[in-house]
């Protein structure tokens, strides 16, 4: 007998109606100047605008949502390096209950501060030597919290695919969808999603060059662990995909593309200058691959996700000044 899915896009679809009135329909944008650039007509779908500044808002409000009622009075917990964090406590704060989120103490001061500011308690850990999967099952345990986690969970995957839903029924059909790879929710729920509406589209996954997991992973054909990648994209700062997301992306996915510290760069100025918006770096790797030419062989129309903007003014500046 064969397996059903993890996530089907059903699911998606039921987790669209759960959001509405909740998550932002997010705006998509288009550029005369980035079309010509690249030769093909592109559709930037814009997560970082999106409650909390990221597409995380989606999938974690989607998990707390379905918890039964007296699971979701004793609170929640999460672990991530932001912005699930926040999009973990602003969920809990929505539904009326509380938040324990365990991050990296290197986190950006703007994502530790935001996600405290939503009223949840930060725990913070050493992202280098220690297992935040671990450390965060035994916190929610001894704490009787329900663990949310920031992609591997069939939930929040259905609420990342929203962003994608949205997107195509915006645009239509379109030839490619190029999406940021972290741990893979954002990416399984758009491969699904999309899928669904336009079996030949291709889905191209982006990552940042020192953190590419989830390349070697569907290259190998199973999960492989690289050290703690230390890239500019710390949203992306991934060593291993996630268990259910690496096998929706193992089957659906067309390939993954790598982008440099500098062409993340790049595309953020753009992005700042021409569109007169703000990426955070693992934001804006999708569109920098676009823009890098590390795509080959593109299609007439394309869509883009542009996952979050959760970066502070003297840290964007830096970087642009680079």
């Amino acid at each position: 007998m064969a397996t059903a899915p993890p996530v089907t896009f059903d699911d998606i679809r039921e987790a669209a109606a759960r959001l509405r009135g909740i998550a932002h329909r997010t705006p998509v944008l288009t550029s005369r100047t980035l079309n010509a650039q690249v030769g093909a007509e592109v559709f930037i779908k814009c997560e970082n605008l999106q409650r909390v500044g990221a597409f995380k808002f989606r999938g974690a409000y989607n998990a707390a949502a379905q918890l039964p009622p007296e699971r979701l009075a004793k609170g929640v917990a999460a672990y991530s390096s932001g912005n699930h964090a926040q999009a973990t406590a602003l969920a809990a704060r929505e539904l009326g209950t509380g938040a324990v989120i365990l991050m990296p103490e290197d986190a950006p001061r703007s994502k530790l501060a935001a996600t405290a500011g939503y009223g949840a308690e930060v725990v913070t850990y050493d992202r280098y030597t220690q297992d935040r999967t671990a450390l965060a099952r035994a916190l929610a345990e001894d704490r009787g919290l329900a663990l949310i986690p920031p992609y591997d969970h069939p939930h929040v995957i259905a609420g990342q695919g929203t962003a994608a839903l949205e997107l195509l029924e915006e645009t239509g059909e379109l030839g490619a969808l190029v999406v940021p790879v972290g741990g893979g929710g954002l990416m399984a729920g758009s491969a699904i999603a999309a899928r669904a509406l336009h079996p030949a589209i291709r889905l191209i996954g982006v990552e940042p060059e020192n953190g590419d997991d989830t390349k070697r992973s569907l290259e190998s054909g199973e999960r492989v662990t690289i050290p703690v990648p230390r890239t500019i994209a710390d949203g992306q700062a991934l060593n291993t995909p996630g268990e259910i997301t690496f096998a929706v992306n193992r089957r659906l996915v067309d390939g993954i593309a790598l982008v440099a510290d500098e062409e993340i760069i790049h595309a953020m100025r753009f992005a700042f200058e021409r569109l007169k918006i703000v990426l955070e770096p693992s934001g804006a790797t999708a569109l920098a691959a676009l823009m890098a030419g590390r795509i080959d062989a593109l299609p007439r129309r394309i869509g883009v996700i542009a996952s979050g903007g959760n970066i502070d003014a003297q840290r964007f500046t830096e970087l642009l000044g680079r």
